[in-house]
C-alpha cells in the first residue's frame, strides 16, 4: 500500500472524517440520554464439586476436565427452555395475582380485562406450571392467547434470556446466576425463583435417573450372580464325581514321583553295570598270571617241587645207605638248590598272594550280592513306574474338561465382579453426588454503572475507524499509478524524471522562471525541469541528435505545457530551440528575441522561417491532419534537415500514443523520444501494446512522471 497516497486521501477528506464521528457522537448522545437504569441481582449456588468440606471422601482426586464439563452442563440446563418457561409462569402469576406489587404495569391488552378474566388467565398459567409444560406458539390457538400475553407483559423467552446470565466463577465451587432488569425487585425475584426451581427440578431428575439406573444395575447384578453360581456348581460337581480335589497339584505330585523313580532306576542301572564290571575284573585277576595274586611262575614252582622230591629221595637213600658221605654231599647240594630257588621266588613275590586272593574273593562276593540287590530293585522300580504312568495318563482327559469348567467359572466371576463394582459406584455416586445449595440469595441492589459514555465513545471511535477503513479500502483497490517504482514496473522502462503539477493560470513559462521567491512550488518545478533538461541534453549530445519527440500515453497528460517549459529551459542556456506544438497562449513580452510564432504547415510549403528569436514556435495544424497527407516522406525529411541546420534543438509535441495513426507518423522523424505519464492515471490492457511500441523505438530515452502531487 502507498502510505503517501493514504495520507493524501486522509488530508483531502479530513473534514468529512472529523465531522462524521462528531455527528455519530451527537446522535448516540440523543439516543442514550433517556436510557432507563438497570438493576442487577446475583445468586450464588454451591455445587459440592470442588468444595472439600462437602465431600465424604476428603482425599478424593479431582478430574478438572470432568468437573468443567459438569459445570458447563449445569449452565446449559439453567438456560433450558423448560426452566425459562417456569420462570415466565411464576412472574406472570405474581403480577396477575398481586397487581399492587406487580413488577411491571399490565399491558393495554390486559388492563381492560376484568378481575375474573385475569384470574382465569392466571389459572391457565398455573396449570401449565403444575404440568411443567412448555410455552409455544400453539398456545395462541385457544381462546386465551397465552404466548402473546407473555410477550406483551415482557416475560417472553427471548426477553428473559436477554437479561439472564449463568456462569461458573473461575476456579471456584460456585455458580453465579444474575439477572438485569429495570426493577430491582424483579431482578432479585427472578434469580431466587430460578435458582430454587432449578435445584428442585435438578434434584428430582437426578433422583429419578439414579433410581432407574439402580434398578437396572440390580437386575443385571442378580443375573450375573446366577450365572456365576451355575458355572461354579458345574465345576464343583465335576470334581466331586471324578474324585478330583486339585488336578494341577495332583498331576504335579505324580509327575514328581515318576521323575524320582526314574532317577532311582537310572542309579540302579549304574550300580548293576559297575558291579558286573568289578566282578569280571576280579575273576580275570584270579584266573590270570598276576604275580601279586598268583606269585612266581609255574616253572619255578615245578623246579622247587622237583628239587624237594629229589631231596626226599636222597634223604631216604642216605638213611637206607647207611649215611654215606657221598649221599650227604648230594643232600647238601640239593638243599642249596632248594634254598636258592626259594630265595629267588621270595624276592619276586614280596606280597602274600594268599592274602590278595582272599581279599579279591571277598570283594567278588560283595559285588555279586550288590549286583543281585540292584537287579531286584530294578524290577520293583519298573513296577512302580508303570503304576504312576497309568495314573498320570488317566488324569489327561480330566484336564481338558476341568479347564473348560474353570474358564467358564472365572469369566462368570469376572462379569459378576464388574457388575458389582458398577453397582457399588452408582450407589456411592448417589450418596456423594451433587449437593446444590443456595449460598447467597439475590438481593435488590443499586443501579449498575451507566454505559452511556461507553456507547458515545464507541460510536465516535467506531465511526472514525470506519472512515479510515473506507479511505484505506479506496487506496487498496485504487489501481492508479502514483510512484516511480510502479511506473517502471508497468512500463518496463526507466523513469528519467518527475515533474510536479502546475495548474490554472500559473501555466506560463515566463512567470514560473521569473519567480525569485526562496521556496514554493515554482522553485521545485524549475529544479525538476533543469534535471530533466540535463538528462535529455546528455543523451542527445551522446547520440549527436537534435530532434526530440515528446509524447504521452493518453491526452491531457500535460505534454504541451512540458514541451513549452523544456523549450524555455533550453533557451535559457543560449540554445536556439524550435518548438513544434499545439497552440498555447503565451505571455506578451516587451523583450525582443525570445519567442516568435510561425506555422509548421507554411514552413513545409515555403521552406521559410525567421530565426531572430531563441525560441521559435511552429504551431501544428488545428485540423490534426496526417503529415503524410501534406507532404511525402522525402520532402518531410528534407524539411527536418533544414531545421536541424538552423536550430540547436527541435522539440516536437507529438500526439498521444492512443492517437496511434498521427503519433506514429511524427515518430518517423524524431531522433530521440520521451513519453509522459500522468500521475494517478491507470493503465488498461489496450495501453500495453502502445507502451511496448514506444519502448522499442530506437531513440526512446524513458518516461517522465508528470503532474505529480507531493504530500506536504
Amino acid at each position: 500500500m502507498d502510505l503517501k497516497l493514504f495520507l493524501l486521501r486522509v488530508s483531502r477528506l479530513k473534514w468529512l472524517i472529523i465531522l462524521l464521528p462528531v455527528l455519530a457522537i451527537l446522535i448516540s448522545f440523543l439516543l442514550v440520554k433517556n436510557l432507563p437504569k438497570k438493576y442487577e441481582s446475583v445468586t450464588q449456588i454451591s455445587t459440592g464439586l470442588l468444595d472439600p468440606s462437602k465431600k465424604v471422601i476428603s482425599n478424593e482426586t479431582v478430574d478438572f476436565f470432568a468437573v468443567n464439563q459438569q459445570f458447563a452442563n449445569l449452565v446449559e440446563k439453567f438456560t433450558m427452555k423448560r426452566m425459562v418457561n417456569l420462570l415466565t409462569y411464576k412472574l406472570i402469576i405474581h403480577d396477575l395475582g398481586d397487581q399492587k406489587n406487580a413488577f411491571k404495569h399490565l399491558p393495554e391488552s390486559l388492563s381492560s380485562k376484568s378481575s375474573t378474566e385475569l384470574k382465569k388467565i392466571s389459572s391457565l398459567f398455573e396449570r401449565k406450571l403444575a404440568a411443567n409444560a412448555l410455552l409455544t406458539l400453539d398456545d395462541d390457538k385457544g381462546a386465551v392467547k397465552l404466548f402473546s400475553i407473555a410477550e406483551d407483559m415482557g416475560y417472553g423467552e427471548e426477553k428473559m434470556r436477554d437479561g439472564l446470565e449463568v456462569s461458573h466463577a473461575a476456579n471456584s465451587d460456585l455458580l453465579l446466576v444474575s439477572f438485569t432488569s429495570e426493577n430491582p425487585a424483579l431482578s432479585a425475584f427472578t434469580v431466587n425463583t430460578l435458582s430454587t426451581e432449578f435445584i428442585s427440578s435438578y434434584s428430582n431428575d437426578v433422583s429419578l435417573n439414579q433410581n432407574s439406573s439402580a434398578k437396572i444395575l440390580d437386575s443385571m447384578l442378580l443375573s450375573k450372580k446366577n450365572t456365576m453360581d451355575a458355572k461354579n456348581k458345574l465345576l464343583s460337581d465335576f470334581k466331586r464325581t471324578k474324585g478330583v480335589l486339585n488336578l494341577d497339584e495332583q498331576s504335579a505330585t505324580v509327575y514328581n514321583q515318576i521323575s524320582q523313580y526314574e532317577a532311582q532306576r537310572a542309579e540302579a542301572m549304574r550300580v548293576i553295570q559297575s558291579n558286573a564290571g568289578g566282578v569280571a575284573t576280579i575273576e580275570s585277576k584270579l584266573q590270570g598270571s598276576d604275580r601279586y595274586v598268583n606269585g612266581s611262575s609255574k616253572a619255578n614252582n615245578r623246579e622247587i617241587v622237583e628239587l624237594k622230591r629229589q631231596l626226599q629221595v636222597a634223604n631216604n637213600l642216605y638213611i637206607d645207605g647207611g649215611f654215606k658221605p657221598a649221599m650227604q654231599k648230594k643232600i647238601d647240594s640239593l638243599n642249596r638248590l632248594v634254598n636258592i630257588k626259594s630265595a629267588a621266588n621270595v624276592d619276586e613275590n614280596v606280597i602274600d598272594t594268599r592274602v590278595s586272593k582272599q581279599d579279591l574273593v571277598q570283594q567278588k562276593v560283595g559285588l555279586e550280592v550288590s549286583l543281585q540287590q540292584a537287579r531286584s530293585s530294578i524290577r520293583t522300580l519298573d513296577g512302580q513306574l508303570r503304576i504312576l504312568r497309568e495314573r498320570y495318563k488317566s488324569m489327561v482327559p480330566f484336564d481338558a474338561d476341568i479347564q473348560n469348567y474353570q474358564r467358564d467359572a472365572e469369566l462368570a466371576t469376572k462379569d459378576y465382579m464388574l457388575a458389582l463394582d458398577r453397582f457399588n459406584t452408582a450407589k456411592t455416586d448417589q450418596k456423594l453426588g451433587l449437593n446444590l445449595e443456595i449460598e447467597q440469595v439475590g438481593l435488590p441492589g443499586n443501579p449498575k454503572p451507566t454505559k452511556k459514555a461507553l456507547y458515545i465513545a464507541g460510536a465516535g471511535t467506531g465511526t472514525f475507524a470506519l472512515c479510515l477503513g473506507f479511505v484505506f479500502l479506496l487506496v487498496v483497490v485504487d489501481s492508479s499509478i502514483r510512484n516511480q517504482q510502479s511506473l517502471e514496473a508497468v512500463t518496463e522502462s526507466v523513469v528519467i524524471g518527475n515533474v510536479n503539477e502546475i495548474a490554472g493560470t500559473e501555466r506560463i513559462a515566463r512567470n514560473i522562471w521569473g519567480d525569485k521567491s526562496a521556496g514554493g512550488k515554482y522553485l521545485v518545478f524549475r529544479e525538476q525541469i533543469r534535471s530533466l533538461r540535463f538528462e535529455i541534453a546528455s543523451q542527445m549530445e551522446k547520440s549527436e541528435s537534435k530532434i526530440l519527440g515528446i509524447t504521452s500515453l493518453a491526452s491531457g497528460a500535460g505534454k504541451t505545457f512540458l514541451s513549452h517549459s523544456l523549450a524555455y529551459a533550453f533557451a535559457l542556456t543560449g540554445k536556439k530551440v524550435l518548438l513544434i506544438a499545439d497552440e498555447q497562449i503565451q505571455a506578451s513580452s516587451s523583450e525582443k528575441g525570445l519567442i516568435a510564432n510561425l506555422s509548421f504547415q507554411n514552413f513545409l510549403i515555403k521552406k521559410e522561417f525567421h530565426t531572430e528569436d531563441l525560441i521559435t514556435v511552429m504551431n501544428k495544424s488545428v485540423e490534426r491532419n496526417s503529415l503524410l497527407e501534406i507532404q511525402n516522406v522525402s520532402n518531410l525529411r528534407d524539411g527536418f534537415e533544414v531545421l536541424k541546420k538552423e536550430f540547436d534543438f527541435v522539440i516536437i509535441d507529438v500526439n498521444s500514443l492512443r492517437e496511434v495513426n498521427i503519433s506514429k507518423e511524427w515518430l518517423l522523424f524524431t531522433e530521440q523520444n520521451i513519453a509522459l505519464f500522468e500521475y494517478g492515471a491507470k493503465v488498461n490492457e489496450a495501453d500495453r501494446p502502445l507502451m511496448r511500441y514506444i519502448r522499442e523505438q530506437p531513440g526512446f530515452m524513458g518516461w517522465v512522471f508528470n503532474k505529480v502531487n507531493d504530500v506536504k
